[in-house]
């Protein structure tokens, strides 16, 4: 189901980040017919990616990890948790991608991020929107899931003119008639977290969230599901961080993470 134009839902508005951009790439759709984003051959029939490549992306299947998500290969019960999950605590319920980060999904996601080519957002969404094969996810209905996009830094914001996480779950918002809320902001321009571990990456994100003015003043969250949505899964840093601000401070029920790629 789509929204009409203009529709607000929840603090999610059509008009989001990236909206001059976008109308600015579907004008050169009418002069440029567009391409395939991986292999180039030409697309007639309104997406970015062709049959082939989006049939060959490397989704997650059974059996993955049920507390990060990650794959695991080999012979093991549905129901498994990884080495690295093993033991530990987590502020989120479970992590959930759709695909797993290899040469084509990372050259989507940086085409999207870094080359500003924010009309890959709708790729990338109906590719987590698959995660909704979980009945971990698509057995929520009753009150139903409230999603969240993690939080850009205004000055990393500022640089890529949009937040990607937000046109992800903006594209979700419609897709799935579910309410989005912009419940977070990054306090802290953080360093970058490539090199670090999941220790040093939590300790250089603690504090860097907070919830939004409008979240503190409204509380939307309080008593419900969220659907915490990012781009990538990697060691769950973030997510961590972002879900426990979530529910220590903005009450929420419990927090799910919903990614496009693990890591």
């Amino acid at each position: 189901m789509a929204f009409p134009a203009g529709l607000s839902f929840g603090n999610c508005k059509e008009m989001s980040d990236g909206a001059l951009l976008m109308n600015f790439a579907r004008c050169l759709d009418f002069l440029y017919p567009p391409a395939c984003a991986l292999c180039r051959d030409p697309l007639r029939d309104g997406r970015y990616l062709c049959q082939t490549c989006r049939d060959g992306l490397p989704r997650i299947e059974i059996p993955f990890c049920v507390q990060c998500g990650g794959p695991i290969t080999g012979f093991v019960p549905e129901d498994v948790l990884c080495s690295q999950c093993r033991g530990k605590t987590f502020a989120f319920e479970f992590a959930r991608a759709a695909a797993q980060a290899r040469e084509q999904t990372r050259m989507l996601m940086h085409s999207y991020k870094y080359g500003r080519q924010l009309h890959l957002y709708r790729e990338l969404a109906l590719l987590a929107e698959e995660a909704w094969h979980d009945p971990r996810i698509s057995s929520q209905h009753d009150p139903p899931w409230v999603l969240v996009p993690v939080p850009l830094h205004w000055r990393r914001r500022r640089w890529r003119w949009f937040n990607q996480s937000l046109e992800i779950a903006h594209s979700l918002s419609r897709n799935r008639s579910l309410r989005c809320e912009q419940a977070l902001r990054r306090v802290r321009c953080t360093n970058q977290q490539t090199l670090l571990n999941r220790r040093e990456r939590l300790a250089n994100l603690r504090g860097a969230f907070r919830l939004s003015r409008r979240e503190k003043r409204l509380q939307t969250l309080r008593n419900q599901p969220v659907l915490l949505v990012d781009d990538v899964f990697t060691t769950g840093s973030t997510a961590e961080e972002c879900a426990r601000v979530l529910i220590e401070d903005g009450d929420a029920e419990k927090v799910v993470v919903l990614t496009v790629l693990r890591g």
